[in-house]
């Protein structure tokens, strides 16, 4: 832009509009500057400002022409059709874009070189120090999780610190930026802030040492009494409501409210915290906590629901608070539930009462963990066959916030997977092994500092299997559908995988499901200092599009290691074999899940419906509320699915007995 010195006319007409200047030959203005719109203003240092032409549209049908007004601005470029007004203090060293309002507030300053928040190191899970992430713009969940637990790969810690650092250097800069059409109003001070396009910050206490990564596409708002800081904000994110948060990282759609507080923690996409505290925490996609005496503390979750009062502590040390726990994707804490750490909870586990004997029950997925007289009792495989789980895991697709088009976390959503199955597998293998290692009158059994008798190890062992049989099978059926074969020979080629990758173990890193393998090349790489940030981000891309080849690498080995043959050897008796036991397993979980929806309106959930009726006004009354269970919209989409995972496994059957 071609700016311009000041005309007398126009330093003179400043002046009588009571402004001032240290010096009116570092003022510069762009041509159609209007000095009607500048008033009460003093200056410093270097300024420039742009056009004043457009009115301002205020809350309740006020209308302002642009401008600046009762302000103090130093060392500052104001560009066209801001708004300004009211300045307590001062605006020093920022590029304020255009059409933003300004109004009603202290401080707004740069004061040193800053990176914004760029490589703050957050001490995460560990309190006592040794897994601290370096937070920037652009960090996912799944460099985060690397950075934090992969600590003995010391090349590849050393080289992403380096990176980052590099990068927070790049940022480094004495003037911050207030992008275009940003609305800072009734705030505090801001300080060392980097402010992207369409924010809202609308009576913020105090923000320090940050950056607000907003956009047109998903803004970012900031509410009355936040304080923030050395934070960085995602796109999207809302925080509100006397939130307070320091050294924090809060990704994409995430929402903070409610006087929420959290020291030296990671918040990835989707999360929700309300009311309650986090300390050193990385808390995975989905993380929710909604209730007050609710505490996270040096853990690590994902896709996980806090219940009110729960908490977990690390008090029983003698080194310092060094003690960490890892709770896997899907769990759910009950009310007043409590984790002593260490500890390790497998997947859609849910936990409820006291547990302080550092379970580790990884490897028995979809689990209750139950406190009875002081002792845990764990459940193998009831959350299987509870409504409560299936229903989780589609509201997490309803409740993806995010309308950034360039999403930083790439979140697999499936409830079952290689890496869930994986883990019921393993799950399948202890519980007969515990059977077979004990007497037939043994009634309970040690696993792990947990208790489990023997009618749930019998019925965990029934569950695992039919989760392996329906994963299996329908894996099976979702790679023939759309697929042409008329022999066997045909049929073998079809299921034959595209990608060697998938075969072996498989991690979570934190909502991206991945074969350990492809890990393994993604460290040796990181290790040689091969990548960039960007490329980085766009490896953990690719992991996610190939997930079906990878997950179908995995299902097809799988299915080879059950019928012990070689893809060749495989008959069709075989294959139709593995779909009946499949849709016979489906069958009967959908049975137990829908007992189990059954349970929402039997009679004991009547209880205080039709509080001044008889018995027939109290269903009234339920019904009125409550709906009825098959009219019950989630109840009729479990029934569908069922209806048509059987007559998908019907019409595969009818295509397999077809094959020459």
């Amino acid at each position: 832009m071609n700016y311009r010195s000041l005309t007398s006319l126009e330093i003179e007409q400043l002046q009588q509009q009571f402004c001032i200047a240290d010096d009116w030959n570092n003022i510069q203005v762009l041509e159609g500057f209007n000095p009607l719109y500048v008033r009460e203003v003093s200056f410093s240092g270097q300024i420039r400002l742009g056009k004043f032409e457009k009115s301002v549209d205020l809350p309740g049908g006020v209308s302002v022409h642009s401008g600046i007004f009762k302000a103090c601005l130093h060392n500052t470029t104001v560009a066209n059709n801001v708004y300004i007004r009211e300045i307590h203090n001062y605006i020093a060293n920022y590029h304020i874009g255009e059409d933003s309002h300004i109004e009603n507030t202290n401080l707004i300053v740069v004061n040193e070189k800053t990176s914004f928040g760029n490589g703050v190191r957050v001490p995460v899970m560990n309190e006592g120090g040794g897994r601290e992430v370096p937070i920037f713009d652009g960090l996912s969940a799944h460099l985060a999780y690397i950075l934090t637990v992969y600590r003995h790969d010391l090349k590849v810690i050393k080289n992403l610190q380096t990176r980052i650092d590099a990068y927070a250097d790049s940022q480094k800069s004495v003037i911050g930026i207030i992008g275009k059409s940003v609305r800072i109003v009734n705030c505090g001070a801001i300080t060392n802030v980097r402010i992207g396009d369409h924010a809202i910050l609308d009576g913020v206490a105090t923000l320090k040492n940050g950056t607000v990564n907003s956009h047109k596409e998903a803004p970012v708002h900031v509410g009355y009494g936040v304080a923030c800081d050395e934070f960085i904000l995602s796109s999207g994110v809302r925080i509100s409501d006397s939130t307070l948060i320091s050294r924090c990282f809060v990704g994409q759609g995430s929402i903070l409210d409610k006087h929420f507080s959290a020291v030296d923690s990671l918040f990835f996409a989707n999360c929700h915290g309300s009311h309650g505290e986090a300390i050193a925490v990385f808390a995975g996609p989905y993380t929710v906590s909604h209730h007050k005496a609710t505490l996270l503390i040096a853990g690590m979750f994902s896709f996980f629901n806090a219940g009110s009062g729960s908490n977990q502590s690390n008090h029983l040390y003698k080194l310092g608070p060094v003690h960490q726990g890892v709770v896997e994707r899907g769990c759910k804490a009950t009310s007043d539930s409590y984790l002593l750490w260490p500890a390790r909870i497998g997947a859609f586990t849910l936990v409820m009462g006291r547990h302080t004997k550092h379970s580790n029950t990884s490897d028995l997925p979809f689990s209750y963990l139950i406190e009875n007289a002081g002792e845990s009792y764990l459940v193998p495989g009831a959350n299987l066959r509870s409504v409560g789980t299936i229903r989780d895991a589609q509201k997490w697709s309803k409740r993806d916030t995010r309308k950034d088009s360039h999403k930083l976390d790439q979140l697999n959503l499936n409830l079952w997977n290689p890496y869930t199955i994986q883990q019921v597998m393993k799950g399948l293998v202890i519980l007969e092994n515990l059977q077979q290692q004990s007497p037939e009158t043994t009634e309970e059994y040690n696993y792990n500092n947990c208790i489990i008798r023997r009618s749930s190890l019998v019925n965990g062992i029934s569950l695992y299997k039919m989760a392996i049989f329906i994963f299996l099978g329908n894996s099976f059926i979702d790679r023939l559908k759309n697929s042409h074969f008329d022999t066997i020979h045909q049929l073998r080629e079809q299921l034959t995988p595209t990608t060697q990758s998938g075969s072996g173990e498989w991690s979570d890193l934190s909502g991206l499901l991945v074969p350990r393998n492809e890990i393994s090349l993604l460290m040796e790489d990181l290790s040689a200092d091969a990548l960039t940030l960007d490329e980085i981000q766009s490896r953990f891309e690719s992991l996610q599009l190939n997930y079906t080849d990878y997950s179908w690498t995995w299902s097809y080995h799988k299915l080879l290691a059950y019928w012990e043959k070689s893809i060749v050897e495989v008959t069709l008796e075989d294959f139709i074999n593995l779909v009946e036991a499949s849709k016979n397993a489906s069958i009967s979980l959908d049975s137990m899940l829908y007992l189990d929806a059954q349970k929402e309106f039997d009679q004991n959930s009547h209880v205080g419906f039709g509080m001044d009726g008889d018995d027939v006004q109290k269903t009234q009354d339920f019904e009125a509320v409550r709906g009825t269970l098959k009219s019950n919209p989630f109840v009729r989409q479990l029934l569908n699915h069922s209806e048509e995972q059987s007559q998908l496994a019907e019409e595969m059957i009818a295509r397999l007995k077809m094959v020459k």
